[in-house]
């Protein structure tokens, strides 16, 4: 009896449960930094040593889990079968975060806690993530801006582009990925 009951429980949640017919994509994207720190690393700074990373501003065609696709300067498609495992922004966040922190030894606080006050805030726009068909290339760019404990505000456009990359998943993915790690060197760099 206690099987009966179980098989049509699991029967009447398979009703409940849909996946909306689609097939899942068969891998999904991801960023990894270039760099990380080893384990059992530590830094040790005072507040004014740190700095806040904060998640980058998108607009709403990077703000999905899906890899855009600039067609002309008007119209905007989504590359097919690209799927990313989590929105870019975090992605670009946590691979900027360990960036810095190996490049200048700095201690950063990016888990977006907003009493984690560091003693430099780095904020941005992630306004270019994805592929551009007119040149067969990706493209990610950043604009950053860090403002310093002492109220200095200092602003700087970095952008990475890299060529000749097939219109598919994978080289898209990878490529990606190599142009985010290399926005994130020139950020830790004018971060110091």
């Amino acid at each position: 009896m206690a099987r009966f009951g179980l098989a049509a429980a699991l029967l009447a949640l398979t009703g409940c449960v849909s996946l909306g017919g689609a097939k899942p994509p068969e891998s999904l994207l991801t960023l990894t930094p270039e760099m990380s720190a080893p384990a059992g690393s530590a830094l040790n700074a005072s507040q004014a040593e740190t700095i806040a990373l904060h998640e980058p501003t998108v607009p709403a065609e990077i703000d999905v889990l899906r890899v855009p696709v600039k067609i002309d300067s008007s119209n905007l498609a989504y590359l097919k079968h690209a799927v990313w495992v989590e929105r870019p922004a975090q992605l670009f966040r946590r691979v900027l975060a360990e960036t810095i922190r190996v490049r200048s030894e700095k201690v950063v606080l990016a888990g977006g806690d907003p009493a984690a006050r560091g003693g430099m805030q780095l904020r941005g726009s992630l306004t270019e993530f994805g592929y551009d068909a007119s040149r067969s290339a990706v493209v990610v760019r950043y604009d950053a801006t860090l403002l310093g404990e002492d109220g200095s505000v200092r602003q700087q456009r970095f952008e990475a582009v890299e060529e000749g990359v097939l219109a598919e998943p994978g080289p898209v993915g990878a490529a990606l990925n190599r142009a985010a790690n290399e926005v994130a060197r020139q950020v830790a760099d004018w971060a110091k």
